[in-house]
Formats: structure tokens, sequence, C-alpha cells
């Protein structure tokens, strides 16, 4: 089983700035791709960022310019920088890894941290 840990959330001020943590352990061969997602009450969990075990990102047009999301492969982490926050941020923000997997072959496993809250106020 794959474990995600989340911190860095809290609640913070229009135009300000907070720094997630994302630290995956357990059993997994490799971390394929790690991501942030977050989920605003009574709306749907979408995607906010993701990186590529190899660097390639990916970002939510909402996001893109304000957050920065990155990984340290070696402490198995990954990071989302946001910055200029507003209150259209405020969510539960979750942490993905699809790690690769042995179990007679190779596959991908995707797992979930258990939530940070961001709470923006204006």
């Amino acid at each position: 089983q794959v474990q995600l840990v989340e911190s860095g959330g809290g609640l913070v001020q229009a135009g300000d700035s907070l720094r997630l943590s994302c630290t995956a352990s357990g059993s997994f061969i490799s971390i394929v791709r790690m991501g942030w997602y977050r989920q605003a009450p009574g709306k749907q969990r979408e995607l906010v960022a993701s990186i590529t075990s190899g660097g390639p990102t990916n970002y939510a047009d909402f996001v893109k310019g304000r957050f920065t999301i990155s990984r340290d492969n070696a402490k198995n982490t990954v990071y989302l920088q946001m910055n200029s926050l507003q209150p259209e941020d405020t969510a539960v923000y979750y942490c993905n890894a699809d790690t690769g997997q042995a179990g007679g072959t190779w596959y991908i496993a995707s797992s979930w941290g258990a939530g940070t809250q961001v709470t923006v106020s204006s």
C-alpha cells in the first residue's frame, strides 16, 4: 500500500501564499506521476497541477501563473507553491500519486491523501 501525507494547508488572506507538501511512503517500485487536486464545497474534485517523474508539468488554467508544482524524487515528495491566493481557491487539496507496482505483472496504482484544507479570506 501507498500512504500519502499532506501538510501546509491553513487560513490565509487574499494575496497571501502557501506551500503544500505531500510525501509518499509504503510499497511501490516507482512514482510515475504526482499531482494535486482540490474540491470545494458542493463542487467536484478537479485537477490543480501534476508532474511526472521526468519533470513535465500540467496545470489547470485557473492556476497558471500563480501556482507551481515541483517534486523531490529522492524524498518522494511533491510540493505546490501557491501564490496570489484568492477566496475562490478555498478548498480541500488532495495529493494523488500514480505508482508502479509489481504483482506478477507491472501495473500502476493510484493513491490519495486525506486532504488538507486551504481557506482564503477576502
